[in-house]
């Protein structure tokens, strides 16, 4: 039995797993109930994760729905929030963590490590997971890649040895869903195309700024807590800070990793606590996107999340619809 087969899916198209209150359950619900597979991205409070994996699982229809829990933030109450709210498979991103793969797999639950490079790929298969998501270069949001998505994915089927591998990294459309699984993925993992969707809880502005970009940048101004590479469309606080070198300013980006291990040790509701306070003129950004109902002010002063294949979305559009057009069939 195949990965589709194990899981269910009637399209080998994956929501990508947007924290901190951007895929929601209403987004996972539909991307599910659709034939793909929606991901509920990690939230500060595993109670309420529960009820979006829940509202998820209703709109879904009895399909699979996934969960997403990014480990330098994941408690282990996260996980089991995981197991409570129904999800089928989780996705770890950022670091290892044998004792949530042991729980989960206990649980009954697939899990899956995002990887970005040949020796993260080895660890996860160390840890015992099910399978990976191999990220390339392009994507957007928290980057792992190194390398194109079509360099690092032979390079991550051969560590996997059989286990299936989800590829993800610049999917916009189904001719560039067919050429990766052509490749060998075993489904496509796209979040840009899903982050532009009617579902998605992000700021409207934050939406409409990505339709309009024409570029991306890899950086790692926003990383308060979170010093890894990120990729953005450009903002306000982008262009100051950024103009000589796109990670940032140098002794930000060395503060930051230096406090890394203290902010993370707080609680991860801190990040949108403190979004209030975020000014153009103090180059000190934390990792949170603007959501819908916040101010608008905020889209300058936080990351614009997005992908390099931003420039090819051209339109807001239905879950649905999404994962309609990223079928590679």
């Amino acid at each position: 039995m195949d990965f589709l087969d194990r899981l269910g899916l009637q399209r080998p198209v994956v929501q990508a797993g947007m924290g901190g209150g951007i895929s929601t359950g209403d987004l996972a619900g539909a991307v599910s109930a659709a034939g793909g597979l929606g991901t509920v991205g990690l939230l500060p409070d595993s109670a309420r994760m529960v009820a979006e994996l829940e509202r998820a699982r209703d709109l879904a229809r009895g399909r699979p729905l996934a969960a997403n829990l990014l480990l330098p933030f994941a408690r282990l109450e996260h996980a089991a929030a995981c197991v409570e709210g129904g999800a089928d498979l989780v996705v770890l991103f950022c670091g290892s963590s044998p004792r949530f793969v042991e729980y989960l797999r206990s649980a009954g639950l697939l899990v899956f490590q995002q990887v970005g490079t040949v020796d993260e790929a080895r660890q996860a298969i160390a840890d015992g997971v099910d399978g990976l998501v191999a990220q390339g270069l392009e994507a957007g949001g928290h980057l792992l890649g190194t390398e194109p998505i079509r360099t690092f994915l032979p390079k991550a089927l051969e560590v996997a040895d059989g286990r299936p591998v989800m590829a993800a990294g610049g999917v916009a459309t189904g001719a560039a869903a067919n050429a990766l699984m052509e490749q060998g993925a075993a489904a496509v993992v796209a979040g840009t195309r899903f982050l532009l969707t009617e579902e998605c809880r992000a700021h409207p502005g934050y939406k409409r700024r990505v339709l309009e970009a024409e570029k991306t940048l890899e950086t790692r101004l926003f990383s308060v807590g979170w010093p890894d590479r990120h990729r953005v469309v450009p903002n306000a606080v982008t262009d100051r800070w950024c103009s000589r070198s796109s990670a940032g300013p140098r002794a930000v980006v060395a503060a930051n990793r230096a406090l890394a291990p203290l902010m993370r040790a707080l609680p991860s509701s801190a990040a949108t606590a403190t979004l209030k306070w975020q000014r153009a003129a103090v180059p000190f950004y934390g990792p949170a996107a603007a959501l819908e109902g916040m101010d608008d002010a905020l889209l300058d002063v936080t990351p614009l999340y997005a992908g390099e294949c931003a420039r090819e979305i051209e339109s807001v559009i239905t879950a649905a619809q999404a994962v309609e057009l990223l079928d590679p069939s």
